[in-house]
């Protein structure tokens, strides 16, 4: 197109100098004629001849000047045709390359459909298979019924125990059989179900931990300010303590000026807050200028530079993420996550974790990886301001979801990662599993000794408070409790069962980051003595 242009630019601009030209021409003719006109009384026949020769060479030089425009104009008119051509070429060439990647990426999209498509169909055969083994269940089960009736006729002819003794006694025996027989058919496709189903899902979580290499602690906020000196201390106090009245003022953080040397404590429940007084501590420290002016202007312009700096990180979060038209709100409240910890993970890299490993196995799985990042990305955004306003961090951030009118999916995914309601869309429950792989790795976190001690004690307790557990030892950090059952009054069937009894009631009673494992072991131990 623009070749066309220029085409068009250089043909006016030759008609133009012709038309010039000519022009010339006749400006030269009428001046010979009034040349002619002039001399005509003096020198008629002198005055003709050189009027007859200016005609004569201006017409000449009129036709050179003609041909030399028309050569010039066939040369630009060649020049653009041959840069039209070569763009033409290009434009050509561009086309065909487009071509060929729209072709390899239909054939890829066709790869992948064929790929989901075998994965549904092997889907619906292990679903068959189920249903079949679930029949054949019923039928076993139909076969006892009938058994037991045919029994109880049979021991009411040749028994000489009453019926209702009768009825006990064969209740008992076929209730062991059965709940034996159950145990091992339950057991067998509980074994046959999870081979498949647990390899898929460890193929997909270990392949998104994988893929998100990040550091494994955090860092946490910073609470102590190291002083040059001791006298520093004094300058921080000023004369009858204005200085520091004027800094908890100003940020609303205690100071907590002790014996310790070249250091003060930062005390306050917000960590924005602590860090706007660390910062600002530290520059009125360089500056040296200490008075509750200078204080208040530094605190001042600490905020503005804080606040700044949250929004530029949430949105460079939002940006990491890959999440697209989030409001800028939220942008803000995420960017104040990065003073934010829990158990000295930061909040802010743990829902960026999240956001990642919830998305890459919804892709694994087909499912829609835009809600499952962006719900993981907001999981836990009310724990950003969940010393400011009442109500669990779940609460809150349902809230804020539903304020900045986020997809209901998405408030799903923030509303159920604790397990608080029930879970409507599956991208709810891949957040969930990426919040609990991020928080409870080796390292993500840490507990005081003290809730530490209480969670070991009350794994114990839930475990002993059963029938027939003999002794409970919670080991590998609390994270599996070891139950030794009494082999004569827990067979392999009850104790099967009691390792689901204890699990439920430990997920009833307790709080914990990750999963716990419940191990029970039956142990008989036959002992003789040869003398």
């Amino acid at each position: 197109m623009n070749c066309i242009n220029a085409y068009m630019l250089g043909s006016v601009g030759t008609v133009t100098f012709v038309l010039s030209i000519a022009a010339a021409l006749i400006v030269g003719i009428v001046i010979a004629f009034f040349a002619v006109k002039f001399f005509k009384g003096k020198n008629f026949e002198k005055s003709k001849q050189n009027a007859k020769s200016i005609l004569d060479n201006a017409e000449l030089e009129a036709k050179n000047i003609i041909k030399e425009a028309k050569l010039t104009a066939q040369e630009k008119a060649l020049n653009i045709k041959t840069e039209v051509e070569n763009e033409l070429n290009t434009r050509r060439v561009e086309l065909e390359k487009l071509n060929d990647r729209y072709l390899q990426r239909e054939e890829f999209i066709n790869n992948k459909e064929q790929t989901i498509d075998k994965k549904a169909e092997n889907l619906e055969k292990q679903f068959e298979e189920l249903k079949n083994k679930e029949k054949a269940l019923d039928e076993k089960v139909l076969e006892l019924e009938n058994v037991k009736g045919s029994i109880i006729k049979e021991l009411e002819k040749v028994s000489g125990l009453s019926k209702e003794e009768a009825k006990q006694e064969l209740k008992k025996k076929l209730e062991d059989d059965a709940r034996n027989e159950a145990f091992i058919t339950l057991k067998n496709i509980e074994q046959e179900t999870k081979e498949n189903a647990e390899k898929k899902a460890n193929e997909i979580v270990s392949l998104a931990i994988q893929k998100y290499a990040a550091d494994i602690t955090s860092e946490s906020t910073a609470t102590t300010v190291l002083l040059p000196n001791d006298e520093m201390k004094g300058r921080l106090i000023g004369r009858e303590g204005r200085n520091i009245k004027a800094i908890e003022q100003a940020t609303g953080i205690d100071l907590i000026i002790d014996d310790t040397p070249e250091a003060i404590v930062l005390s306050g429940f917000d960590p924005v807050r602590r860090e706007i007084a660390k910062i600002s501590i530290q520059k009125l420290m360089q500056d040296g200028r200490i008075h509750p002016g200078r204080i208040e202007e530094t605190v001042a312009k600490v905020t503005r530079d804080i606040e700044q700096e949250m929004k530029e990180v949430g949105e460079q979060a939002v940006l990491e993420a890959g999440v697209h038209n989030l409001h800028p709100e939220l942008i803000k409240l995420l960017g104040r996550m990065k003073y934010r910890t829990s158990y000295g993970q930061n909040m802010l890299k743990h829902s960026l974790e999240v956001s990642f490993m919830a998305r890459m196995m919804a892709e694994e799985l087909g499912v829609d990886a835009e809600i499952a990042k962006r719900g993981g990305l907001l999981h836990d955004i009310g724990k950003s301001i969940d010393h400011e306003v009442e109500g669990t961090h779940v609460s809150i951030g349902v809230e804020l979801a539903k304020k900045y009118k986020e997809n209901e999916k998405v408030i799903n995914c923030i509303e159920a990662h604790h397990g608080d309601v029930e879970f409507s869309c599956i991208e709810a429950v891949l957040v969930q599993a990426a919040d609990v792989i991020s928080s409870s790795r080796i390292g993500a976190r840490r507990e005081t000794l003290e809730s530490y001690i209480k969670r070991v004690k009350k794994l114990e307790e839930i475990s002993n408070s059963f029938d027939g557990v003999e002794k409970a030892y919670a080991i590998q950090a609390g994270r599996e409790i070891r139950i030794m059952v009494k082999p004569e009054e827990i067979d392999d069937a009850k104790a099967a069962f009691l390792a689901k009894d204890i699990a439920k009631k430990i997920e009833e009673e307790m709080e914990y980051p990750g999963q716990i494992k419940v191990h029970v072991i039956r142990e008989i131990r036959n002992v003789e003595y040869a003398k």
